[in-house]
């Protein structure tokens, strides 16, 4: 009958956090947002990839995931997290916007 899947709970939930993220931005005023998002998303751009990026009042667990999600470097996913209160699909759907 196929291949065996093996259903990926956490992938569900992450995906199902997101598009509700989405649906509450499109339904509350997509003009601001999008300048907040567009400011946010020049700071991030502008971190020096090299050396130590401050961590601090971040789980080093969150930073792992954006990375993974996103395929950016450790000082933009911290960069992101910072700029959206440590909200980890905030984070997720700026960088993969920008």
């Amino acid at each position: 009958f196929g291949e065996a899947k093996i259903e990926d709970l956490s992938a569900q939930a992450q995906a199902s956090a997101a598009q509700q993220f989405t649906q509450q931005a499109a339904g509350s005023g997509e003009g601001s947002a999008d300048g907040s998002e567009k400011a946010s998303g020049a700071k991030i751009e502008e971190v020096e990839e090299d050396g130590e990026v401050d961590e601090s009042g971040i789980e080093p667990k969150d930073i792992e995931l954006v990375m993974s999600q996103v395929q950016c470097s450790r000082a933009k996913a911290v960069a992101a997290l910072k700029a959206n209160n440590s909200d980890i699909v905030e984070a997720i759907m700026q960088l993969s916007s920008s």
